[in-house]
């Protein structure tokens, strides 16, 4: 069983994710005789079944992809409950240094200063998918909006104002601008998709955008904030002149309008589960299995790219639990990444996928 804090969305994904975890287990090779291929897969099926129950909280811009894998993974073993809080990235952070959950959905790194914090100690950064971040704007009588770097961090420091401003002229020299007043609309929790999206523009816009990066930043006090992913959406929605910034799921599922971002080859890119393959193509894995898409190079990337990870510490302290959470991670690493575009996330490259996988082992579980 799976009991969620939030709405549980794509109710047809856990289905697809249970048959595909289903024929894993119960493959073999076509020479067997249907008598032992049954009980084959019958021993296998048993093998993976995990009991017990997890909790977790943290970003709600993976919130969806790890509801789904959930409701698919205690389908599949029903003596297990997962329940996962979509508290933002800072708050499950925060819950995981305190042992109040046994695992953190995160898209932002722990910031130096907060690793002594872990009571549990070493922890580990395991990758699950990724996304684009979209810039999801409500402007009457525009539906196509093409933003540079430079003007997306004159707009988010309110330094552009007005929705014809020269800066967005010269980015759509065919559009038809009005003067409206820009409302922009933030995040007001510490939240791992402000965390990407401000590091992206000191990455890409060094000049326009001046505030500086983290989970929360010190917005203009004219600007609007809002808690969680949903939460901006809900307000640019119903808001004309606004602009935000909202994971792509949430985007999608509330039907809000999203412009194209000039990338670091120069072309415009509008968000895509695509976009964000081609951004984490080419990324550079740490040690620690973190990696930054952000701004990346390449035709077809879509430059505010977000990875997001799951926290987990290293040395679990209850057998039940410590098993039940490698067995969910493998599953999220393996039969879990096939559905993932389906509800608009960017699978991890195989590599990383391997490497993940590997990093499991690192996981230490009580013998009793």
């Amino acid at each position: 069983m799976t009991r969620f804090t939030a709405r549980t969305k794509w109710m047809l994904v856990p289905l697809v994710l249970l048959a595909l975890f289903a024929t894993a287990c119960g493959s073999s090779s076509s020479k067997s005789s249907s008598k032992t291929t049954t009980t084959k897969a019958a021993a296998t099926t048993t093998a993976a079944k995990v009991t017990g129950a997890l909790t977790g909280s943290g970003s709600t811009f993976v919130a969806p992809f790890v509801e789904q894998a959930a409701t698919a993974f205690t389908g599949a073993n029903p003596g297990l409950t997962i329940n996962y809080n979509p508290t933002g990235s800072g708050a499950g952070q925060v819950d995981l240094q305190g042992k109040l959950v046994d695992f953190a959905g995160s898209d932002s790194l722990v910031p130096p200063t907060d690793v002594a914090k872990y009571t549990g100690g070493k922890f580990l950064y395991f990758p699950t998918v990724a996304a684009p971040i979209t810039i999801s704007y409500n402007l009457a009588g525009v539906t196509s909006l093409q933003l540079s770097p430079e003007t997306l961090g004159g707009i988010f420091s309110h330094k552009i104002t007005l929705w014809n401003d020269a800066a967005i002229k010269t980015d759509n020299p065919s559009a038809t601008l009005p003067p409206t007043p820009i409302v922009v609309v933030h995040r007001s929790d510490a939240s791992g998709t402000t965390a990407n999206f401000t590091k992206y523009l000191t990455k890409a816009a060094p000049t326009s955008w001046t505030l500086g990066t983290g989970t929360t930043v010190a917005w203009d006090p004219s600007t609007t904030g809002q808690a969680k992913n949903g939460g901006v959406a809900a307000s640019i929605k119903s808001t004309d002149g606004a602009v935000g910034y909202v994971d792509f799921a949430d985007a999608k599922q509330a039907g809000l309008t999203f412009a194209s971002i000039k990338n670091a080859a120069g072309k415009f890119v509008a968000p895509s589960v695509a976009g964000a393959s081609a951004a984490i193509a080419g990324a550079t894995v740490a040690p620690d299995l973190t990696y930054d898409p952000l701004n990346a190079p390449g035709a077809a990337a879509y430059p505010i790219t977000s990875p997001t990870y799951i926290l987990v510490y290293a040395n679990q302290t209850d057998r039940t639990k410590g098993t039940a959470l490698k067995a969910f991670l493998k599953f999220i690493l393996t039969t879990g990444q096939q559905a993932a575009p389906q509800i608009n996330y960017a699978p991890l490259a195989k590599s990383l996928a391997t490497k993940a996988i590997a990093q499991l082992d690192l996981i230490v579980v009580p013998s009793a």
